[in-house]
């Protein structure tokens, strides 16, 4: 497609060509933020991250982020060896040296560490950590719904790789997106395991339905930040929104859909599988979440 768009498509901005970026303390020149090729994380997707966005001066949910990032962590047996507060105080001392005081986005990584051999065991780790902020001016730039295709790929079953699992690992989604590009989309929406429709290979997946807000159980999916922001403010302002399995043809015949993430926040859907959803446009509904969201983030930041 000549006119493809992702949903972490943003405006072009000189000043990235710039940035400094925390590798394990120290503050780089992009050109020299390096790591080794014996390191976990791109030897064997060894790690766990997290994406953050920066509104008027401040790190949007930044306690729920801190939370999830240090619960994956813990789940992979994985020590990070900086304390809550000392990761916080990284990532402000990143944002003072870019002079970023909004629309910036932030990837938090942490991996295992150098390995000693290039092998699996993670006892070859034996180096402490690399922990990476790379924090980048970006203001969403997205010209059109996106378009999604159904694809083979499904977000798994737990005792494989939990999918809420916020890993480095992600050949699985990068397949599905894969496959939706070859049929003609942008990005994919991927079913679970029973055949309903879950997420996408992104971000998480919302249908309105005769003003009811609809998304998946929550069972095989990433527990998005923004998803579940988007449930409290439907719930606040008297929305009827449901956790609950609903299949394609359901999803086909959507009045709207939309997708929800910490970068493009809600990011509206026009076509499935082409079939176009609503309007194609983004719908009434989307709106008036997109603002009740942008209220809920003002008033934590308050």
């Amino acid at each position: 497609m000549t006119d493809h768009v992702t949903t972490h498509q943003a405006e072009d901005d000189a000043r990235n060509q710039d940035i400094l970026i925390w590798v394990n303390g120290k503050l780089k020149a992009r050109a020299e933020a390096l790591v080794s090729v014996y390191d976990s994380g791109f030897m064997l997707g060894d790690g766990v991250w997290e994406g953050l966005r920066l509104y008027d001066g401040r790190w949007a949910f930044l306690d729920a982020h801190m939370d999830r990032l240090f619960e994956a962590a813990r789940a992979i047996d994985l020590e990070i060896g900086l304390t809550r507060k000392q990761l916080i105080a990284a990532l402000t001392e990143t944002q003072i040296a870019n002079g970023m005081t909004t629309d910036a986005h932030a990837r938090l990584m942490i991996t295992r560490g150098v390995k000693t051999r290039p092998f699996q065991h993670p006892s070859l780790s034996r180096s402490g950590p690399t922990v990476v902020i790379i924090m980048e001016h970006s203001r969403p730039k997205i010209p059109r719904p996106i378009r999604l295709a159904t694809v083979p790929h499904m977000r798994g079953l737990p005792m494989t790789q939990d999918p809420k699992l916020n890993s480095h690992s992600k050949l699985n989604c990068i397949l599905a997106c894969i496959a939706a590009e070859k049929a003609g989309a942008d990005e994919a929406l991927m079913l679970d395991v029973h055949g309903f429709v879950n997420t996408t290979n992104a971000c998480n997946f919302f249908v309105v339905r005769r003003g009811q807000v609809w998304t998946s159980t929550g069972d095989y999916c990433m527990n998005g930040i923004t998803r579940e922001k988007v449930i409290v403010v439907c719930r606040a302002a008297g929305i009827p929104v449901f956790e609950r399995n609903f299949s394609l043809v359901e999803a086909y015949g959507a009045d709207e859909a939309f997708l929800t993430g910490t970068f493009g926040a809600q990011t509206p859907v026009g076509e499935i599988d082409g079939r176009r959803i609503g309007s194609g446009d983004m719908g009434p509904m989307t709106r008036r979440i997109r603002e009740l969201y942008k209220d809920l983030i003002l008033q934590e930041s308050a």
